[in-house]
């Protein structure tokens, strides 16, 4: 039978007529996008392209070389954006938000069923309906050729699309099936590469994830810690005991990253020796200046948890010491000389740590405690001005605000 060939001039003239109304739907979907991955904390790239007429010419006829009547061909990826990840985990929450926020019509894993032995791109491709706010803005073409509610949506991460472009430009596009074994191991070897670089990338993120919510909430149960004793001697608030429990030191994690996790972990769950002995165990392997300073620091606040002060100022100045522009290790010497009534050391503290860093609004309120305790009310009551200025949020700064206030009659 033979097959009607098809007008090439005409199609690429309406494929041209339709190309301005494309370019506008590309914009108006990378903004879209935008707006709908803001949330997610990962900087993302989105890039859109509309296919070109030769692109789209080409897979016309391969369509049409493979349906077996006289149907025209939907080319359904005329609309493209691709979404780049910088990690694994980021390309999970960009396909949920995608699959909720879309007509989905279609979903292929590329790359998902490869052997070790093999090589190609892994990428996540959705088919979905255009956005009825933006799909409704232009006309379609009427002949359906164009499939133009229809658009094609990649999901890769960085290293991904690296693999992609090149393999597109050394495989693909140049028509280049590697015959031999040893080229064939080689395109393999790169890919595997990249796929091992994406695992251990998402490894230290996820490193990175448990770390800083471990030492957030470390800060947090110590800056309690802090208004408990600190406060005690203006608002009177009652001292708490924290628990503490038996434990085995796990000597086989010899990296400093797993150490650390782990002596935070018994931190933040109140169990300060076992903490301090893993501080202890890192400082003993003497590490670099600035993670000495960081260790100290941390078992200084485990130390002061255990209502240890002399030990824990020794750690803070340590840490200091280590790092003379920590402005957080200067604070924390003058809130335990604060705590031990040691009010003119602590002014010297708070105010070193204010020269580092002019912006703290908790030590200038501290500060302000320390210059109470000396009864001189005038600085007291500016450092109490200053930390409201800088947050208004500071309830006992407020409370000593008006007692200076009354001091002072004013």
């Amino acid at each position: 039978m033979c097959r009607v060939l098809p007008d090439k001039n005409l199609l690429q003239s309406q494929y041209d007529a339709d190309f301005p109304a494309r370019e506008n739907i590309v914009r108006e979907l990378e903004i879209y996008l935008e707006k709908l991955l803001s949330p997610l904390p990962s900087h993302l790239t989105i890039k859109g392209r509309v296919k070109s007429f030769n692109s789209f010419f080409k897979k016309y006829l391969r369509y049409l070389n493979e349906i077996s009547n006289n149907e025209t061909p939907v080319i359904p990826d005329q609309i493209g954006i691709r979404v780049v990840c910088p990690f694994i985990e980021d390309t999970s929450s960009v396909e949920s938000l995608i699959n909720n926020n879309f007509e989905i019509l279609e979903i292929e894993r590329k790359g998902s069923s490869y052997s070790f032995k093999e090589f190609g791109y892994e990428s996540i491709h959705f088919l979905a309906r255009l956005p009825d706010e933006i799909g409704g803005k232009y006309k379609k073409h009427s002949s359906g050729v164009f499939a133009g509610d229809i658009i094609e949506i990649q999901v890769r991460t960085i290293l991904q699309d690296a693999w992609a472009e090149v393999e597109h430009e050394l495989v693909y596009k140049a028509k280049f099936r590697p015959f031999d074994y040893p080229m064939k191991r080689k395109l393999a070897a790169v890919n595997a590469s990249l796929s091992l670089a994406d695992t251990i990338f998402q490894e230290i993120r996820t490193y990175q994830h448990q770390f800083n919510d471990q030492l957030g909430k470390r800060k947090e149960t110590f800056y309690n810690k802090v208004e408990q004793y600190a406060d005690k001697f203006l608002f009177d608030k009652p001292e708490i005991k924290e628990p503490e429990r038996e434990y085995q030191l796990d000597e086989n994690k010899r990296s400093i990253d797993e150490l650390l996790l782990n002596a935070l972990y018994a931190h933040n769950r109140g169990f300060f020796s076992e903490a301090i002995a893993y501080y202890s165990y890192i400082l003993n392997l003497r590490p670099d200046d600035n993670t000495l300073s960081l260790i100290y620091k941390h078992r200084g606040m485990a130390f002061f948890a255990q209502s240890l002060y002399n030990n824990a100022v020794k750690d803070f100045e340590s840490s200091l010491q280590f790092n003379e522009k920590s402005h957080q290790a200067a604070y924390y010497c003058g809130v335990v000389h604060l705590v031990l009534q040691q009010y003119e050391a602590a002014l010297e503290y708070f105010t070193t740590s204010l020269k580092i860093n002019s912006f703290q609004p908790y030590c200038f309120y501290r500060r302000a405690e320390a210059y109470y305790h000396l009864e001189d009310y005038p600085q007291a009551l500016s450092d109490c001005e200053s930390a409201l200025a800088l947050s208004d949020d500071i309830e006992g700064a407020s409370k000593l605000k008006t007692m200076l206030l009354s001091k002072l009659k004013m």
